[in-house]
């Protein structure tokens, strides 16, 4: 396993994270504890989680019951800000929620401290200056290593990064975004900006919802049991399964068979060829999963590579 800094930060972590929105939900605490051992064992030692994963609070209630003497083994990292009761009145990011949100988090993960704090998604209620304000006292205090954010606009996270320098505030040090081979977008404004800023980019759905892990073919049935099947018929499923999106992962399938890889390799490896990117979250409901995503970033591409990848799969 490789290891890199997040962005200009001191922090480091491993280049493969294990993303823990599976446990408490989808998988029971002994599937939980197969996936969090099998990657402890591979040297994996980013685990990002939310305090609403696992169907508010679950994932962080598992984890803290399995980790054990091995928290100080990783770099925990998890989020606040969505609903955290049926009412929508427990979220936000306001000074109030926040300090209560954090000591939920702490008990649920029987921690003391967290080590990546990330705003979940803006709130638009609360001046960015208050929340950052509240997230440093959260530093100062010990019980937050860092601070980042995840679903913040390039413009919110240029305010951010000028608000916490001028006021001496703890700023964000990562930005948590969908980024892929098949969903590029950010690349246009946020990307820039993280570069600019000195903040790393971790991309969550790197694999776009299974469509880059080679189950899905045009013209063939849909594999059952996957997140985009069991969506078929929504939104969803039509945003990401259309026909041009299937033509250019059979091109990418090509590309990575005819050099000896796998298309799971090829995504990640790609995206850890972008400077930006420090590590790569990728969930798993299997051990067998977690060690073919640590074996997944080891292909290092050329820039022959990455123009030729740069054709099938334009921004």
């Amino acid at each position: 396993m490789k290891y890199r800094s997040v962005g200009k930060s001191g922090l480091q972590v491993s280049v493969i994270g294990l993303g823990c929105n599976n446990f408490g939900w989808g998988l029971d605490l002994e599937g939980s504890r197969a996936v969090i051992h099998a990657a402890l064992d591979a040297g994996i030692t980013l685990f990002d989680t939310a305090d609403i994963y696992g169907g508010q609070g679950g994932s962080e209630t598992v984890m803290g019951q399995i980790l054990g003497a091995r928290r100080k083994d990783i770099v925990l990292a998890t989020k606040f800000g969505m609903p955290m009761d049926k009412e929508g009145v427990k979220k936000g990011a306001s000074r109030r929620y926040i300090m209560s949100a954090v000591e939920d988090s702490l008990k649920r993960l029987q921690t003391d401290w967290i080590d990546l704090y990330q705003l979940h998604v803006p709130d638009p209620l609360t001046p960015m200056e208050e929340t950052l304000r509240t997230l440093d006292d959260l530093v100062r205090s010990g019980k937050v290593r860092y601070v980042g954010c995840s679903n913040v606009p390039a413009w919110g996270v240029a305010d951010a990064t000028w608000i916490a320098r001028t006021r001496g505030f703890s700023g964000f040090i990562s930005c948590q975004d969908e980024y892929s081979l098949i969903v590029r977008k950010l690349e246009a404004d946020l990307k820039p900006a993280a570069e600019a800023y000195g903040l790393g980019i971790l991309p969550y759905f790197p694999l776009a919802s299974g469509l880059l892990t080679g189950k899905y073919k045009k013209g063939a049935p849909m594999p059952e049991g996957t997140r985009l099947t069991q969506a078929k018929g929504s939104g969803y499923f039509d945003h990401y399964l259309t026909d041009e999106r299937l033509d250019i992962v059979g091109k990418l399938r090509d590309f990575a068979e005819a050099r000896g890889h796998t298309l799971l390799e090829l995504a990640f490896s790609w995206l850890l060829a972008q400077p930006v990117v420090p590590s790569v979250i990728a969930g798993a409901t299997k051990p067998a999963q977690i060690e073919a995503n640590a074996k997944a970033g080891d292909w290092v591409l050329t820039p022959e590579d990455l123009a030729e990848i740069d054709k099938i799969a334009p921004r």
